[in-house]
């Protein structure tokens, strides 16, 4: 599934967040596996940064504040029988703060719902 969101799903960015998302019917058939409507995945290059503990934090700062903040864009999805795949990869320099993190994954989950509501 990964593969197909990053070689068929379409990409944004929200800097520091580079943003791929696969928005497609729950009839289909790449829902066979999973009954949430919404599907999440975080990451962090290496190259940045080098210890594990400080891509271990950013990716902990990504989910947490999906987590919070998914609920809007989830009930669309529910509401209009849609499945959405999203991995969000964090390209900045130097370790965010939580309000930097939190302010930029809104801006996606409101960009993510714009594209769901246009799909009827």
């Amino acid at each position: 599934m990964v593969e197909q969101l990053f070689s068929t799903g379409k990409s944004f960015s929200a800097n520091p967040l580079r943003v791929y998302y696969l928005l497609n019917k729950n009839n289909t058939a790449l829902n066979a596996n999973t009954d949430s409507p919404l599907q999440f995945g975080a990451g962090v290059s290496k190259r940045y940064f080098k210890k594990a503990v400080h891509r271990n934090r950013i990716k902990r700062l990504l989910r947490e504040n999906y987590r919070l903040q998914k609920l809007p864009l989830q009930n669309l999805l529910s509401e209009k029988n849609l499945c959405l795949w999203v991995f969000v990869i964090f390209t900045g320099k130097e370790l965010p703060p939580f309000e930097l993190v939190k302010l930029k994954m809104a801006e996606t989950l409101m960009r993510l719902e714009k594209e769901a509501a246009k799909i009827a």
